[in-house]
């Protein structure tokens, strides 16, 4: 297992430096988007100081600002705002990195005890003792004479040993296997954010560039918030990897203390609690990007669906039900006024 997690915390190392190598690409989109900023800038103060001159009022120059600080920003694009969001932002991924790592290695930790505790537990029974070592079932095997009886133990001790065996095998391939699915959860949303930032960064001077132009000042608020919620992916991930690790090294210091207070003390049943919250694991990473949505507004678009089906709903119920408490009005009041003229 240690090398299984080792290939995916390489994997993830890749993707961040594959977030890294594309960032050059956006000066590519500089020039396209100087050329239609520089355009929707020119309608922009034409259109103002026009109606400013038509009203016969005087010209406020600070509206007219706007066009030039979006410009800067474009020429500065891959310094001045993705160098300042992303050192911004780096901060908050560190930090949950390493409550990560924290918490990672206390686990790893407990566990080592917990498997030494167990195997000393079933050393101490002689019934069991041989099943976990070698020189226990070999002396068991020596003392044992040829005659029927002899032979038939001795059949039933290899039988006993193979089961013990391929139970522990079973056990730990199903293990290995819902490990690596939640390792691949995890490499799964880590892939698409970095595929979405790199959208964001490689078009984000074009979103700046629309922003000036009348009818798409939203764009700019819109890809900052996009931006910033995508990139909170991976700080939530890590603090809900955080709280399963948290809750196994509570389930292995649970079992740390039964085994040490009580010797006929059975792991199984933690061992299906800890297949459960695998499961739970690997279906709760795909709510990382529901929950990175709640804490800044994204508009629109990712991670939203359900708020948008449920706010369209909620809209289509206030509609009609808006509709219909006027029509039963209008209805009310000419019934009303015909009564009066009667």
């Amino acid at each position: 297992m240690t090398l299984l997690s080792i290939d995916f915390t390489n994997l993830h190392t890749v993707l961040e430096s594959l977030y890294e190598e594309m960032m050059p690409l956006c000066g590519d989109m500089l020039a396209v988007s100087k050329g239609l900023a520089g355009l929707g800038a020119l309608f922009y103060v034409a259109v103002r100081v026009w109606q400013s001159l038509a009203r016969a009022e005087p010209i406020d120059v600070y509206p007219l600002l706007r066009p030039f600080a979006v410009g800067i920003c474009i020429l500065l694009f891959p310094t001045l705002v993705l160098g300042t969001l992303n050192n911004t932002l780096g901060l908050i991924v560190q930090g949950t990195h390493s409550m990560l790592e924290t918490q990672t290695m206390d686990m790893e930790e407990y566990r080592k005890q917990k498997d030494e505790l167990e195997r000393e537990a079933m050393l101490r029974n002689p019934e069991t003792a041989y099943l976990v070592s070698d020189e226990e079932f070999d002396r068991q095997l020596d003392e044992l004479g040829w005659s029927v009886g002899d032979a038939a133990t001795r059949m039933g001790m290899y039988m006993e040993v193979g089961m013990y065996n391929l139970e522990k095998n079973i056990r730990d391939a199903f293990r290995s296997l819902l490990e690596l699915l939640f390792a691949a959860a995890s490499l799964l949303i880590d892939t698409v954010r970095t595929f979405f930032l790199v959208v964001l960064s490689i078009l984000g001077p074009v979103a700046f560039a629309f922003s000036v132009w009348d009818g798409f000042q939203s764009t700019l608020a819109q890809w900052f918030t996009r931006y910033i919620s995508v990139y909170l992916w991976l700080p939530v991930s890590d603090l809900f990897s955080c709280m399963l690790a948290k809750i196994q090294v509570l389930m292995l210091q649970n079992d740390i203390l039964e085994l040490q207070s009580n010797p006929d003390y059975s792991v199984d049943n933690s061992n299906a609690v800890y297949i459960i919250f695998m499961l739970i694991g690997i279906i709760g990473y795909f709510t990382v990007p529901t929950v990175a949505g709640w804490i800044i507004q994204a508009g629109g678009g990712i991670g939203n669906y359900n708020r948008n089906v449920n706010t369209a709903g909620s809209l289509g119920g206030s509609i009609a039900g808006a509709t219909a408490g006027n029509v039963a009005g209008r209805a009310g009041r000419l019934i009303k006024s015909g009564f009066k003229k009667i």
